[in-house]
C-alpha cells in the first residue's frame, strides 16, 4: 500500500518525458518504427504560409494573349436574302394561222435578234385570199370612178334644167355608196396581207431560243397551246428575293438606286440595282417582293437559278471596327478586354451596332487606338496580367514602334518574388 503513491509518481514522469520527446521529434508514437529523418535531423515541417506564397506565385503569372488595336474604317452595311433568276421577258412563240409548217429557221439554244424569221407555214391559201381582195378592190374602184363621172354629167344638166335635182342627189348617193365599197375592198386587202405575213414567223425580241416544241411539217393553228419555241431575254435579266418587313422603311428612305449583288454562296456574280419594292408584304411570311435588274453581260444568271442576294443599304463612314473574335458575351450583354498601360485587362461594356463573321462595328465603349484581346480568353478575367508575343524589328507584319516595347516588356516581365 505505500508503494502505491510511488508507482503513481514515476508513471506520471515518464508520461511528460514521452511528451517532451514527442514534441522535439525524438520518439515516435508507432513503436518499432526508426524515427522520421525530420525527426533525426531535428529540422521542423513545412510552413502553411510558403505553400500559400507558392499557389500565389501561380496566380500572378501573366496570362499569354494575342490583341489588335482598335481602328477606324467605312463598313458597308449590307442585307441578306435569297432570290431566283427570272428572265427579263418570256415570249411563247405561236402561230397566229393555220397551215402547214414548212420550215424552222433557228437551232436550238440560239441567239436571236428582233425580227429574225423562225419559222414558215405555207402561204399558198393567204395569198389566194390576198389576190381575191385586191381584184374585188379593182372592181369597185372601177365602177367608183364611173359613178363619179354620172355624178359630174347630171350635176352639169341640173344647172342647165336639162335633169332634175333629185337624179343629181340620187347620182351623188350612188358614188358615196362606192366610195364606202372601196373602203371595204381595203380592209379586205389590208386582213389577207396581215394574214399572209402572219405565216412568216418573225422574233418579237432579242433573247434566246429554247428547246424546238414541234418540228416542220406539221400543222399548226392559232389555237394551239404549246407553240413552236420559247424565247427568254436574257440581256438583261431580273432577280426576284425577299426581305424582312423590319427593313423596308429603311430602303424606301434611301437616296438615289441601290446596289445589289447577286452570287452563289460567296461568289459574287453579277452586280445591279434595286427595280421595284413590292406594294404590299406578305402576311404569312413576314417578307416582302423586291426585284432587281442586272446587264448579265457575261451571261453568268440563268433563269431558275437560286442565288444569294446583298443588297447595299448604305455605308457607314469612319465607324469603329475590331474583329468579331474580340467580342465576348455575357450576362450584361457584349464586352471586350481592354489592355491597359499595366499589362493588365480591364472588362469594358460595349454597343455592337453590326457584326458580320470577321469585324464588328462599335457604336460605344471603345475609342480608335486602344488595343482588345482577341485570343486567349480561357484564363481571362478583369484586372489580370496579360503578356503579348514578341515580334522581332523588321519583321513582316510588325506592328507599330510603341507595340513591339510593350510587347517585349510584357514577355520578359516576371512576377515579383515573394517573401
Amino acid at each position: 500500500m505505500k508503494l502505491r503513491p510511488l508507482v503513481l509518481l514515476f508513471g506520471l514522469a515518464a508520461l511528460a518525458g514521452l511528451g517532451v520527446a514527442y514534441r522535439e521529434g525524438i520518439v515516435s508514437l508507432d513503436f518499432g518504427r526508426e524515427p522520421s529523418s525530420a525527426a533525426k535531423s531535428g529540422s521542423s515541417p513545412p510552413a502553411l504560409g510558403r505553400r500559400s506564397n507558392a499557389a500565389g506565385n501561380r496566380r500572378t503569372l501573366p496570362v499569354p494573349v494575342l490583341a489588335e488595336t482598335v481602328r477606324t474604317a467605312d463598313v458597308p452595311v449590307y442585307l441578306d436574302g435569297v432570290g431566283t433568276v427570272r428572265a427579263y421577258k418570256t415570249v411563247t412563240i405561236r402561230p397566229q394561222v393555220s397551215g402547214r409548217l414548212v420550215s424552222v429557221n433557228f437551232k436550238e439554244g440560239q441567239e436571236v435578234g428582233t425580227g429574225d424569221v423562225l419559222a414558215r407555214i405555207d402561204p399558198v391559201i393567204y395569198q389566194a385570199a390576198l389576190d381575191q381582195a385586191v381584184a374585188r378592190k379593182a372592181m369597185d374602184q372601177a365602177n367608183l370612178d364611173n359613178a363619179r363621172r354620172d355624178l359630174e354629167r347630171y350635176t352639169n344638166l341640173a344647172r342647165a334644167d336639162f335633169a332634175s335635182k333629185q337624179q343629181a342627189d340620187t347620182q351623188r348617193a350612188a358614188v358615196a355608196q362606192a366610195e364606202a365599197q372601196v373602203r371595204q375592198d381595203q380592209a379586205a386587202v389590208d386582213n389577207a396581207q396581215a394574214n399572209l405575213d402572219y405565216t412568216t414567223i418573225r422574233a418579237p425580241l432579242h433573247g434566246r431560243t429554247g428547246i424546238r416544241l414541234i418540228d416542220e411539217g406539221n400543222l399548226v393553228g392559232s389555237n394551239d397551246e404549246t407553240g413552236i419555241v420559247v424565247i427568254t431575254q436574257l440581256r438583261p435579266i431580273s432577280v426576284l428575293f425577299t426581305l424582312p418587313e423590319t427593313v423596308v422603311s429603311d430602303i424606301a428612305a434611301a437616296e438615289g438606286p441601290l446596289r445589289v449583288t447577286a452570287g452563289i454562296g460567296s461568289r459574287p456574280l453579277e452586280t445591279g440595282i434595286l427595280d421595284v419594292i413590292d406594294n404590299q408584304v406578305d402576311q404569312a411570311t413576314g417578307t416582302v417582293k423586291m426585284k432587281g435588274t442586272f446587264d448579265n453581260a457575261g451571261g453568268r444568271l440563268w433563269p431558275g437559278q437560286f442565288v444569294n442576294v446583298r443588297l447595299l443599304l448604305k455605308t457607314l463612314e469612319d465607324a469603329t471596327v475590331v474583329s468579331a473574335a474580340a467580342i465576348q458575351q455575357g450576362s450584361a450583354g457584349s464586352y471586350v478586354y481592354v489592355i491597359q498601360s499595366d499589362e493588365t485587362v480591364k472588362l469594358t461594356p460595349v454597343q455592337v451596332t453590326q457584326q458580320s463573321e470577321t469585324q464588328a462595328v462599335i457604336a460605344a465603349g471603345l475609342v480608335p487606338g486602344q488595343q482588345i484581346v482577341t485570343t486567349g480568353f480561357a484564363s481571362l478575367q478583369d484586372g489580370a496580367r496579360v503578356s503579348l508575343p514578341s515580334v522581332e524589328p523588321g519583321a513582316a507584319g510588325a506592328p507599330s514602334s510603341s507595340a513591339p516595347k510593350r510587347r517585349r516588356d510584357a514577355s520578359a516581365a516576371s512576377p515579383a518574388p515573394v517573401p
